[in-house]
């Protein structure tokens, strides 16, 4: 049984930071590429990065550049930095256990979610 804990979601203003972490628990955790996905108010759930058990990542367009996804094997976490928020980018953000094949296969290995508001 594998499981994956979000946090570090809140409210932060427009422009603002936050660093979400995805702690995952299992064994051979480290084989699983890891997703990103977030859910706005009212709207589809959406891919918005993933990383590769070999570190390779993949961004959707509308956050390359201000989004960055990364994993420390050594703590089972994959993280993902967010900057210059948006309020478009309320949501709740979850993540994601799958595997990478010629794209991201999601698994159905999810966390609960963390929630970000962005709003001043």
């Amino acid at each position: 049984q594998l499981q994956l804990v979000e946090s570090g979601g809140g409210l932060v203003q427009p422009g603002g930071s936050v660093r979400l972490s995805c702690t995952l628990s299992g064994r051979k955790a480290s084989i699983y590429a890891v997703a990103w996905y977030r859910q706005p108010p009212g709207k589809q759930r959406e891919l918005l990065a993933f990383i590769t058990s070999g570190g390779s990542t993949n961004y959707r367009d509308s956050v390359k550049g201000r989004f960055t996804i990364s994993r420390d094997n050594a703590k089972n976490t994959v993280y993902l930095q967010m900057n210059n928020l948006k309020p478009e980018d309320t949501a709740d953000y979850y993540c994601n256990a799958g595997w990478y094949t010629d794209s991201y296969v999601p698994l159905e290995y999810w966390g609960q979610g963390t929630q970000v508001t962005v709003s001043a």
